[in-house]
């Protein structure tokens, strides 16, 4: 698998910007399936202290020294912040989830000198892999390759 995959994936504490106060975006979901999975989620957002009973952070920065990972799904013109905080804190382990990413977020990994995954959904890595996740990553490694 790709090392950067694996280095994301056996991180244990992610904090994850795209859960919404509403619960209905898919950052919620992933949110909710990383902590079924094991991991500890730390939930980034700007104006709310609270998301699903879990505190609330402003951002990465809040975050310096407890996290090893941020995962992003949020719209391409507020990813370069997320990716500054990240390279200021010196978070080596990013992941835009499919739809974050742009020419203008792939020019901020290219200045800060990031290392990122993306256009790949975490849901088809972190173990373990159930249903449909499992089936489309099958499908994709046979046809496209992991």
């Amino acid at each position: 698998m790709n090392p950067m995959i694996d280095n994301f994936i056996s991180s244990k504490r992610i904090a994850v910007v795209g859960m919404s106060r509403t619960g209905n975006k898919f950052g919620n979901m992933v949110g909710k399936e990383l902590i079924s999975k094991g991991y500890t989620v730390y939930p980034i957002h700007p104006e709310v202290k609270e998301i699903d009973g879990m505190a609330c952070y402003p951002d990465l920065k809040s975050l310096e020294g407890i996290v090893d990972s941020v995962w992003i799904s949020i719209s391409p013109k507020k990813v370069p912040v997320v990716l500054q905080d990240a390279a200021e804190i010196g978070l080596k382990n990013i992941w835009l989830q499919q739809g974050a990413w742009s020419k203008e977020v792939q020019q901020s990994i290219d200045q800060l000198g990031l290392s990122v995954v993306s256009k790949k959904c975490i849901l088809m890595y972190a173990p373990p892999v159930h249903s449909v996740h499992k089936f489309h990553r099958t499908i994709k490694g046979i046809f496209r390759g992991l």
